[in-house]
């Protein structure tokens, strides 16, 4: 299958990352590569490109489509998480600009092999980001309680009827084993009023989005991490970051507050006791959203949000 992809927000995470010809860059989130091809562009001799992706056959893929630039750039198989150790591996203390892509990219929907679409309902339940790991949806479908799949779907998901959803996926399972995703989807379905099912977009979205997260612990680690990475930038240096669910934007958007705090003693206290010093200063107080005719050509750019912010 031919990989697609379109970088979302392009132009807007080149202006909001500022690169310096000579500077030292991190794609956390490789994908197909659209981001880090307009990176590498911009870079001379001097600069350099270190692009990161857990998923094997998006590293392969972008490799050869940044062949022209690869002088420049250094390809590494990793979570987005390990960005510092991966730094320190390379011998780097400091970086000019962090970009990061959260979530599923377009390919990995796309292609119904990986089980990611409930647009096929012939797909074996996956959800694997890597492919490597063992964990997959289907482990989480048939092996995890009732609890603690109506919590992963409440939460991850933010679905209204999760209670129902969890309790008929174990209903359903103890017949035989929840294989694909049309059978997944058949489950959701009932558990929803016909009224309901289709009033918010397709009736298995929120619920493939929660398993997505829970097999690839996408929120697992996120705060922690972006204070890491904000450590290993330069000052003046930048970091953009884009996200496509109100649970990741949240994070960020509340860690990116907290960086950009200096003191916080009680308003009384009559020196800082604290010791606390702002990390970050806020590009964009309010997250830039994609233009009209981006949403149309792009359906991923429809619910994007980019947040970007300045070392000092």
């Amino acid at each position: 299958m031919e990989f697609g992809h379109k970088p979302v927000m392009l132009d807007e995470c080149m202006e909001g990352l500022a690169v310096k010809p000579d500077g030292i860059y991190v794609d956390c989130t490789l994908g197909g590569g659209g981001h880090s091809l307009e990176i590498a562009k911009r870079l001379t001799d001097g600069g350099k490109l270190i692009a990161i992706d857990k998923d094997a056959d998006a590293l392969k893929f972008a490799s050869e489509r940044l062949k022209d630039y690869k002088d420049k750039i250094t390809f590494v198989k990793s979570d987005f998480k390990n960005a510092a150790k991966v730094l320190d591996d390379l011998n780097i203390d400091k970086v000019d600009g962090v970009l990061m892509d959260l979530g599923v990219s377009s390919w990995q929907i796309d292609n119904f092999d990986r089980g990611f679409s409930y647009r096929s309902r012939d797909s074996r339940l996956d959800m694997r980001m890597d492919a490597e790991q063992s964990l997959s949806a289907y482990e989480v479908v048939n092996d995890y309680g009732e609890e603690q799949l109506y919590k992963i779907i409440r939460d991850y998901g933010e679905e209204n009827f999760a209670k129902k959803i969890a309790f008929n996926i174990c209903k359903y399972r103890q017949v035989k084993p929840i294989e694909t995703t049309g059978e997944l989807i058949d489950v959701i379905e009932r558990s929803m009023p016909p009224k309901s099912r289709f009033a918010s977009g397709h009736p298995a979205k929120r619920t493939f989005q929660a398993i997505r997260i829970e097999v690839n612990a996408e929120l697992d680690g996120l705060d922690g991490f972006l204070e890491e990475i904000t450590d290993r930038l330069k000052v003046g240096g930048r970091i953009a970051v884009i996200t496509f669910h109100s649970l990741e934007d949240r994070i960020v958007k509340q860690k990116f507050k907290w960086l950009e705090k200096d003191c916080i003693c009680p308003p009384k206290t009559p020196i800082c006791i604290c010791g606390k010093v702002a990390k970050l200063k806020l590009i964009t107080n309010k997250p830039i959203v994609a233009g009209e005719t981006e949403k149309k050509e792009n359906s991923r750019s429809q619910s994007a949000k980019l947040r970007v912010a300045e070392k000092i």
